[in-house]
């Protein structure tokens, strides 16, 4: 997490002038879920969740069709877990996440252009909650982030996101993404007993000036 925040501050002051970059923020709708290893007995996939985001991103080129895009952003992810038709558990969790991807672009005429990358990202988690619900009751509690006995899930992730989409020559941008990540979130891990990690689809709009 710290050589990723490195990068992109570094990434600030190098390369182009500081006249070519832009500074950009996108908002959106993710839509998270939880993937299991092919060798847990969750095999497979959680239920999606609604939660949203908001990233504050500088796009710095370094050539015509490439760019660097370093950013800061508060992203919700989670999952949903269904037992029966009588319980549910939802998770919904907050992180501070940050990016840093290389984009290639493809430009319409004046149009605009089509964009599309990926790249890491270093995550910490800062709030949490888990909702269950029975055909009688419902609970909410907070998620213990840690990595002992009794914690919940990791305060930390690593993984990797994809992301395209089309800026428009006015600024606004329209743009999809795929966060996959590789962190085991289970606290006190170990092998043979598959991955927790997780995975979110999200749909920005946003504006870079």
């Amino acid at each position: 997490m710290k050589k990723l925040v490195i990068l992109a501050v570094a990434t600030l002051f190098s390369g182009a002038s500081m006249a070519q970059q832009k500074t950009g923020l996108k908002v959106g709708v993710n839509l998270p879920k939880y993937s299991y290893g092919a060798d847990n007995a969750n095999n497979g996939e959680t239920g999606t969740t609604t939660n949203f985001h908001v990233t504050g991103y500088i796009d710095r080129p370094l050539s015509t069709n490439f760019s660097i895009q370093p950013g800061i952003s508060l992203q919700g992810k989670g999952g949903r877990f269904v037992n029966t038709t009588n319980f549910e558990v939802e998770e919904n969790t907050m992180w501070i996440e940050v990016p840093v991807n290389l984009l290639v672009k493809a430009p319409v005429g004046t149009g605009g252009n089509f964009f599309f990358g990926g790249g890491p990202y270093g995550a910490l988690a800062i709030a949490g909650q888990r909702k269950t619900e029975t055909n009688t009751t419902k609970t909410e509690t907070d998620i213990e982030f840690g990595d002992e006995n009794g914690d919940d899930l990791k305060g930390s992730d690593f993984g990797v996101n994809l992301l395209g989409g089309f800026q428009m020559s006015s600024g606004l941008n329209l743009s999809a993404g795929y966060g996959l990540g590789l962190t085991d979130l289970r606290p006190n891990s170990s092998g043979g007993q598959g991955k927790q990690t997780n995975r979110v689809l999200s749909f920005s709009v946003g504006f870079s000036f």
